[in-house]
C-alpha cells in the first residue's frame, strides 16, 4: 500500500489530484466499456476510500459520461484523459482512478485481470495474474485466461 500522497493529470494538465493508501488490489480490466473508454487492450484502475482522494486543480471541469451499464465515466473535456468512474451501484465508499493519471510510477502492480470473457479477441494475457471471466470472487475463475 502507498503511505505517502502521490499526484496525478489528466494530459494537459487542466485537472490535477492526489491520492494515498492505494490498495495493492488493482485489476487490468477488460470488460468492453474500459476498453472503449480508454482505447486500450484493458484498463488498469485502483480503489481509494474518499479520505485518501483529493482534487488539486480543475474539478468543476471534469465531463461526464453516464454509461448504460449504469457507471459514470469522467474524463478531461479539454485533452479527453480518461481519469475516473463512479460505480453503477451508487456507492461512495471508493474512488475508482485510472492508475496511468498518476505523474509519478508507483511501486504497485496490478494483481488481477477482470472480465477477461469479455477482452479483445487480439489481446493475450499471459503475464501469470490471476484472471477472472468476471469480477473478482466470481466463480467463473481461470488460472490462466487468455489466448482462447
Amino acid at each position: 500500500m502507498t503511505k505517502k500522497w502521490m499526484n496525478g493529470s489528466c494530459l494537459c494538465g487542466e485537472i490535477t489530484y492526489q491520492v494515498k493508501d492505494i490498495s495493492e488490489r488493482l485489476s487490468n480490466c477488460h470488460c468492453k466499456m474500459c476498453r472503449k473508454f480508454h482505447g486500450a487492450a484493458y484498463a488498469t484502475y485502483a480503489a481509494v476510500t474518499p479520505e485518501n482522494f483529493n482534487f488539486l486543480s480543475g474539478e468543476t471541469l471534469i465531463a461526464a459520461y453516464q454509461a448504460p451499464n449504469g457507471t459514470t465515466r469522467k474524463f478531461c473535456p479539454n485533452c479527453g484523459t480518461s481519469l475516473f468512474f463512479e460505480s453503477a451501484t451508487g456507492s461512495n465508499d471508493h474512488v475508482y482512478f485510472a492508475l496511468s493519471t498518476l505523474d509519478a510510477a508507483a511501486a504497485i502492480k496490478p494483481s488481477a485481470h477482470i472480465f477477461t470473457k469479455y477482452k479483445a479477441d487480439w489481446s493475450f494475457v499471459d503475464d501469470g495474474l490471476p484472471c477472472y471471466e468476471e469480477e473478482r470472487g466470481s466463480s467463473l475463475y481461470t488460472k490462466k485466461a487468455a489466448s482462447d
